[in-house]
């Protein structure tokens, strides 16, 4: 069996984000970047089935030379080899089609993505993907099974959930749920070490520009509270009617 994990490295959700050049880049000066948090979902749970049903497990990502730190990370997690698709990873449509030239040219029994990035949020990469390669496609997972040659696959729907059976191959968007937060992996010396030695191919890419980013900007700030006290409703009345002029 054969697995795709498609992460993408994105900076560490604590981090304060800015940009330069008129804001039109992001400023990665002093910016820890790590695993996408629905990508990790779902290379955990690619790992959990190599060790049940002795599949091999390959990361691959679309970006410069400086995500190779976080690849070698998925390596020490347990992945078996990276693919880095040499390419800034300007935009959804540049990542998806790069993925596809490589995803149609190495066949896979099953390819996880997480559901969206923490950077930009499109959540569309896996479905262009899977229109480009001609793969069924499941979004939102939230449980996957293996049963003979097919998946069994929870997802996600508003209201509830939905199980579904589904043959081999397919591409499925995962998120919490896949595997919990306290089942993540994290890479122990062992796994480290060996990360040094597995292989972490680098490709080229193709060129593909469809959309110019022009102008980034962050949200306001959050207005300073006022305080009233719970007796003065008078007061109240008179900041709702004079002052917002919601009244």
């Amino acid at each position: 069996m054969k697995i795709a994990v498609c992460i993408s490295c994105v900076p560490d959700t604590t981090s304060k984000i800015n940009f330069t050049e008129n804001n039109t880049e992001f400023n990665k000066e002093g910016i820890q970047f790590i695993i996408n948090p629905n990508d990790e979902f779902g290379l955990t749970k690619a790992i959990f089935i190599k060790e049940q049903n002795q599949a091999e497990v390959i990361v691959v990502s679309v970006g410069e030379s400086s995500i190779e730190s976080v690849l070698r990370k998925a390596l020490a997690i347990g992945a078996d080899s990276a693919i880095r698709i040499d390419n800034k990873a300007k935009d959804s449509i540049c990542v998806a089609k790069n993925l596809s030239s490589y995803l149609a040219e190495n066949k896979f029994d099953l390819i996880i993505m997480g559901k969206e990035s923490a950077d930009y949020n499109g959540g569309i990469v896996h479905g262009i993907v899977a229109e480009n390669i001609g793969m069924q496609f499941v979004n939102a997972c939230v449980g996957l099974e293996i049963s003979d040659d097919s998946y069994i696959i929870e997802r996600e729907m508003e209201g509830g959930t939905e199980k579904v059976k589904i043959k081999s191959p397919v591409i499925i968007a995962g998120q919490k749920g896949l595997v919990e937060e306290k089942d993540l992996k994290i890479p122990n010396m062992r796994g480290i070490m060996q990360a040094r030695s597995k292989p972490l191919n680098v490709l080229e890419s193709e060129n593909f520009d469809f959309i110019q980013s022009i102008e980034f900007n962050k949200p306001s700030e959050n207005k300073e509270c006022v305080f009233i006290d719970e007796e003065n409703v008078a007061e109240l009345v008179k900041i709702l009617n004079e002052k917002e002029k919601v009244l």
